[in-house]
């Protein structure tokens, strides 16, 4: 399925998304592997804008934790499409957007269907509790929770809830009948 390459549609993109982000005050944007030296990076260009700003300090430990563990998600869980229309090898999105009021960061990767409702379980479980609940689940995590083969046990969504004291926002956009995009959004309130 090979399409004809139309400049003046792609541009035309690129303005729309320009607009998009300065609309939105999206501070960072990218598409593709996520690797050490990458998650280092997003954290230097993050910590320098956050500075500009005069962002408090625990506001920013707290993007910082956040972004961390987003990207170590990807990094680890993002599974790797066979389509003969769509080749993607395992990569992800990766957002920081500033509000009035909170940070966004945003992530999406590829993963299985067959995974969606052991996902949609922990992460509704994660968003009913409180702080408590947290602090306990964490800890029951720890003693007992059985590690996936990628090193997951839930840890990062509850560490995700405990550090910024807010739901976890997420969605599963159907690729096709064997595969989804899994998209979460986590919300740092800027104090």
């Amino acid at each position: 399925m090979n399409k004809k390459f139309n400049i003046t549609s792609f541009l035309e993109f690129v303005y729309s998304f320009y607009k998009t982000m300065d609309d939105h005050e999206i501070t960072l944007v990218y598409e593709g592997e996520v690797t050490h030296q990458i998650t280092k990076a997003f954290t230097s260009l993050t910590e320098t804008n956050m500075q500009k700003d005069e962002e408090s300090n625990s506001t920013q430990k707290k993007v910082f934790h956040v972004m961390v563990e987003c990207l170590q998600n990807i990094s680890k869980h993002a599974d790797i499409i066979e389509d003969s229309y769509i080749n993607r090898d395992g990569r992800g999105i990766f957002m920081v957007s500033k509000g009035k009021e909170e940070y966004s960061v945003t992530t999406g990767n590829i993963l299985e269907n067959s995974k969606i409702t052991e996902i949609t379980k922990t992460l509704d479980q994660v968003n009913s509790l409180d702080k408590d609940g947290l602090k306990k689940l964490y800890k029951q995590q720890i003693k007992e929770g059985r590690l996936s083969n990628k090193g997951g046990a839930g840890l990062g969504f509850i560490d995700i809830a405990k550090k910024t004291g807010q739901k976890i926002n997420y969605n599963f956009l159907n690729i096709n009948e064997n595969y989804s995009f899994f998209v979460l959004t986590s919300k740092i309130l800027r104090i």
